[in-house]
């Protein structure tokens, strides 16, 4: 099979943007400079066209092992035979403000003599675009053609011969002899880094002092701590440190079921997906990157609509329009097409954003900073938008493409939004017509009870008029809605386990249901879902019962602590890899978890 799994790649990053790297020692993804700039190798969606970068030893039948260096995003590969023992490195510097995209690859032998292969294939412009290839000293330099005017030098220790519109070499390492590479963005009047001396030596130590500096910080000490601290690295590489901007995926067009055509572009910044990041990342202690990303949400709270409105998302940068568009020319993972980059999402109304937004926006002005009163100005016209327009149908946050329809989630997090609001205005004084957001507030509070809750059925339905219920409802005790142990919702939990909840697995949905979303075919569990339902159980006071399946859960993370959006029948991972809001609900689910288990960690 030509296609790896998914969940056979780990991610190395910068800050900017993040390479794939597989444990067959092939970069098959990485776009750059930016995270959702077009790719520069993308064989994860075709093995034939997308282009790679693959650095291996030839060695027959050789077992393969992937770590992470502890507490860093370097990654380790090792080759394992009887003939010889091989590995290796990769990483990106992050430590050079404002610096160009730079990957950093050193293959070295350990034990015997081994013959490697190196491979560098870039496809410019998501494939579009064949480079055009010049000699250049210690290396190759690839220029795109056409109008994604990026050029990449590649940095050798071996001699490299063009071969095939790429740069090939082979050679042979005996123990402790390795040889590095270097592939870096040449950007016009500036000096290459690479050139540096000792450049490669010094920029791992730079990088390995950056991330093991930057996770000290964390303020957890509790159960799970080496995936918990996993899960924040991984965070942190998600966020673009030139805009504070956290993307909700790095890939694009990876399948939520292989075969299907549910498979999207997710290298933006979701209000929803971002707020909840920033929650996770506060409770771990890490309020500089809430501050950041509130910057950032000021600046786009500053861009609303003469409404008052927002969109639900944003390009990294802030931009407003993220046109779809299908790549026809490649073939997708596994044959999954149609392969799509931008987002029509990006239109979508969802009335949810406002909740989760308000949120986090209250809880970084309690734990991290006071707010602005230009922001505060801004929140207040949104929250009258809220009140004039909550009883909107709409897509909600699983971006149905069906029809929209009056969902209980965005019912629950308009109520949210406005209660969030009213808590501000009394905790800092702020001006805002309190009274009329409250009695807002109140107003859906008692819609949700009268219009949503099946008293046949005994639990809160997806929407109105669907006899369905929904994961997203496992969001109602964390955000306060509702208590956890209120009958009403315990009743709704046991629906839920009845009917998504597969060994302790959960689906957002089920396809088919009275609530089509719109799209053909099925999809896995959703793997975030799973920790929300892990944490519901522990607030419940079911805390042994949550931490069962929040282990269990543990088991299905790849060799090095990574999630996808969806789980498949066997196990594999499906969709856009690795997807922060599954590792904030780790995060989440892990600390509540933890602090309801007795000290001893004894059973009872």
């Amino acid at each position: 099979m030509p296609y790896e799994p998914i969940e056979s790649y780990g991610i190395i990053g910068n800050l900017e943007t993040v390479a794939l790297v597989g444990q067959n020692g092939s970069i098959d993804f990485f776009c750059a400079p930016l995270f959702d700039s077009p790719s520069v190798f993308a064989a994860l969606l075709d093995d034939a066209r997308g282009g790679r970068f693959r650095l291996a030893p030839l060695l027959e039948g050789a077992t393969r092992k992937q770590l992470y260096l502890p507490d860093t995003n370097v990654l380790l590969t090792r080759f394992l035979s009887d003939g010889g023992v091989a590995e290796v490195s990769d990483f990106m510097p992050v430590d050079e403000d404002g610096a160009p995209a730079v990957l950093v690859r050193r293959a070295k032998t350990v034990r015997g003599e081994v013959r490697f292969r190196l491979v560098c294939e870039p496809r410019f412009d998501y494939a579009r675009a064949m480079p055009s290839i010049e000699r250049a000293k210690d290396g190759v330099v690839f220029t795109a053609t056409g109008a994604h005017g990026i050029a990449l030098r590649l940095r050798s220790q071996v001699p490299l011969r063009i071969e095939n519109d790429g740069a090939v070499a082979e050679f042979t390492l005996r123990a402790d002899e390795s040889a590095s590479f270097v592939l870096e963005e040449v950007q016009p009047g500036r000096p290459l880094l690479s050139d540096a001396p000792d450049y490669v030596a010094e920029s791992f130590k730079k990088t390995v002092n950056f991330w093991r500096g930057w996770l000290s910080r964390s303020r957890y000490r509790g159960r799970w701590r080496e995936m918990v601290n996993r899960s924040a690295l991984i965070l942190k590489m998600l966020t673009s440190r030139r805009y504070g901007s956290i993307v909700a995926a790095p890939t694009f067009g990876l399948p939520e079921m292989v075969g299907g055509s549910r498979n999207w572009d997710y290298r933006y910044t979701w209000i929803r997906d971002s707020s909840f990041t920033l929650y996770g990342l506060m409770r771990l202690g890490y309020t500089g990157e809430a501050a950041a990303f509130m910057r950032w949400v000021e600046a786009r709270c500053e861009e609303l609509e003469p409404s008052g409105s927002l969109q639900i998302m944003y390009g990294i940068d802030g931009r407003h329009e993220l046109p779809e568009e299908t790549l026809p020319h490649l073939e997708g993972y596994l044959k999954s097409s149609p392969v799509r980059i931008g987002n029509a999402a990006q239109t979508h109304l969802q009335l949810d954003i406002y909740g989760e937004l308000m949120d986090s926006v209250y809880l970084f002005d309690k734990y991290g900073e006071p707010i602005s009163y230009d922001l505060w100005c801004n929140l207040s016209r949104a929250m009258d938008w809220v009140v004039e327009n909550w009883r909107q149908p709409d897509e909600s946050i699983w971006e149905v493409r069906g029809g929209r329809r009056e969902f209980l989630y965005s019912r629950v997090q308009c109520w949210a939004a406005l209660d969030r609001a009213v808590r501000l205005c009394r905790k800092r004084s702020f001006p805002g017509p309190i009274e009329r957001w409250r009695r807002c507030r109140d107003e859906i509070y008692h819609e949700i009870f009268a219009e949503f809750w099946n008293p046949e059925r005994k639990c809160f339905m997806q929407a109105k008029g669907v006899d369905a219920v929904d994961a997203a409802s496992l969001l109602m005790p964390l955000i306060k809605f509702i208590g956890p142990t209120d009958p009403r919702w315990v009743s709704t939990l046991r629906a839920i386990e009845q009917h998504l909840v597969s060994d302790s697995l959960v689906y957002r949905y089920k396809i088919g249901d009275s609530a089509p979303d719109g799209l053909s075919g099925n999809e896995g569990t959703f793997s975030m879902c799973t920790f929300w339902y892990a944490e519901c159980l522990s607030r419940l006071g079911d805390v042994q019962k949550a931490r069962f399946f929040f282990e269990k859960m543990l088991g299905y993370a790849n060799h090095l602590g990574l999630y996808g959006e969806e789980l498949g029948p066997r196990g594999q991972h499906l969709g856009n890899f690795p997807q922060a809001f599954t590792h904030l609900a780790l995060i989440s689910a892990a600390y509540d978890i933890d602090r309801r288990l007795p000290d001893s960690g004894a059973e009872s």
